[in-house]
């Protein structure tokens, strides 16, 4: 994680439970409570970014025109066999 001095304090209300997680795990690693609260914040919203764009970028592709779709039932059909002994071509 990559701090700079431009860092700004920010007030956040937890369980108590929360609290008491965080202080544990604030003195076995040796990190601060704010460091992990940090960190973990980073860390959420990188994943909720990465899935933001994911979701976009798979919505722009189903509405271009070359997107291809297929009917649920043949995909049901087709997942049902993966891996199996007589395992389906995708459906087409």
């Amino acid at each position: 994680m990559e701090h700079s001095s431009t860092a700004v304090t920010l007030s956040v209300r937890v369980l108590p439970e929360i609290r008491d997680q965080l202080e544990k795990l604030s003195v076995a690693t040796g990190r601060t409570k704010s460091f992990l609260a940090a960190e973990a914040i980073e860390s959420y919203l990188e994943t909720q970014v990465w899935q933001i764009n994911a979701t976009e970028k798979a919505v722009k592709k189903a509405d271009s025109k070359k997107a291809k779709f297929y009917e649920h039932n043949k995909v049901v059909d087709w997942a049902k066999h993966l891996g199996g002994k007589h395992e389906k071509e995708m459906p087409k």
